[in-house]
């Protein structure tokens, strides 16, 4: 730990690379903020985490966003997503394997990807919520 810091010590390659890594999670989040069917906060979570290994300031910068730090905080203590979150999520991947269905994909594609959803939705359901 860097005692100013407090911060892990890094090799100044692997921080560097890993503060662009969190810069690109937090511009795919705000793409997720915007896109529908895409994911914002969880590339927000990987950025504080990213952050909290190469730069105190800006997970502090995260963490105290009005919008965006109160979800990134649920998560990082209690593993909480908010109930109309878990619901979006989960009806966004009935959706999506609906219109899979309807393009015709084939079994293999349609069991891959509805074990997949029926797994991430499960996750998704179990986790507590703000």
């Amino acid at each position: 730990m860097d005692p100013q810091t407090d911060t892990p010590l890094l090799h100044p390659v692997l921080r560097w690379l890993m503060l662009g890594l969190a810069w690109i999670c937090v511009a795919l989040g705000f793409i997720g903020l915007v896109m529908p069917m895409m994911p914002g906060t969880v590339f927000f979570i990987a950025a504080a985490w990213l952050f909290s290994r190469t730069s105190p300031r800006f997970e502090t910068w995260l963490l105290d966003h009005p919008r965006l730090g109160p979800t990134v905080r649920a998560w990082r203590h209690r593993g909480a997503i908010a109930r109309p979150m878990q619901i979006f999520a989960s009806a966004s991947m009935v959706g999506s394997f609906g219109l899979l269905v309807l393009m015709g994909a084939a079994l293999p594609v349609l069991l891959v990807c509805g074990a997949a959803f029926v797994g991430v939705a499960a996750f998704l359901l179990t986790r507590p919520t703000e």
